[in-house]
């Protein structure tokens, strides 16, 4: 096996930390860290599991023994999601570890920025946005509006289908790009307390959502039949937070129209 195989590389990944946890008892060791019998213990694992991990065997690791071995080895959030990473598999705590708040510094992020921009959170709400995107997004962000969240306002608000061009096309995009979102959190229960009332208000959404249909949020050339400015054009990029993935930074650079420029 190469040292790029997965499976090597978790068997180093466990070894190493195994390594770096104090020792259990007084003394002096001639190895450092936890012996192996003492880290199966602690994950509720086999010795020879632990074992033919570490060796980069091809070895059956459940969500459940991965969370277990991650607690033993006292793993940080970042060292854990390489653990599960390396072993290809989905970590059960991931949907719990949501952050609900977002720091300051990331919602004054909008505001760095010329062109539209807003900021959306794991279930698609506007969490933070500029003056730009107030203008533009009529019936979303503008000051009059109550309604935050980019699915309800695009299936459920009239206003939508005239300031989205091509609105069933635009429509039927998103349900794609939520459904990615929602594969990779398919218990999460706030995401569930969206989807359900769109499925029972809009015949649309209900349509794209059984399409199973799954897309990346892409960019690309965005319409707008604005109300008092009449068609407007934006190059559209979405950014991921490092820091909270599951938020999107999205920025939209205006199109000089056909003759102009400047």
């Amino acid at each position: 096996m190469s040292e790029s195989d997965p499976k090597r590389l978790l068997g180093a990944f466990i070894r190493v930390h195994r390594e770096r946890l104090p020792p259990k008892s007084g003394g002096r060791r001639r190895t450092p860290g936890w012996r192996r019998e003492e880290l199966a213990e602690a994950a509720l694992v086999s010795l020879t599991w632990i074992t033919w991990l570490e060796q980069g065997r091809d070895v059956a690791a459940s969500p459940a023994a991965l969370a277990r071995l991650a607690d033993a080895l006292r793993l940080t959030p970042a060292e854990r999601a390489s653990l599960f990473d390396l072993a290809g598999k989905r970590d059960p705590q991931a949907t719990l570890e949501i952050q609900a708040e977002m720091p300051p510094e990331l919602l004054v992020l909008p505001t760095q920025f010329h062109g539209p921009a807003y900021l959306l959170d794991a279930s698609w709400t506007a969490r933070a946005w500029n003056a730009a995107a107030a203008e533009l997004f009529v019936g979303w962000l503008d000051a009059d509006s109550a309604e935050r969240n980019l699915l309800r306002f695009v299936f459920l608000q009239p206003a939508a289908k005239t300031l989205l061009a091509d609105w069933p096309e635009r429509a039927r995009r998103l349900a794609a790009e939520f459904r990615a979102d929602f594969s990779r959190r398919p218990k999460d229960a706030a995401l569930q307390a969206l989807i359900d009332p769109l499925l029972a208000q809009s015949a649309e959404f209900t349509d794209f959502w059984q399409e199973q249909a799954v897309l990346h949020r892409e960019g690309g050339e965005r319409c707008f039949h604005h109300p008092q400015r009449g068609t407007l054009r934006f190059l559209q990029t979405t950014l991921l937070v490092a820091a909270q993935p599951d938020c999107k930074l999205v920025c939209l650079q205006p199109v000089a129209p056909i003759g102009k420029t400047g």
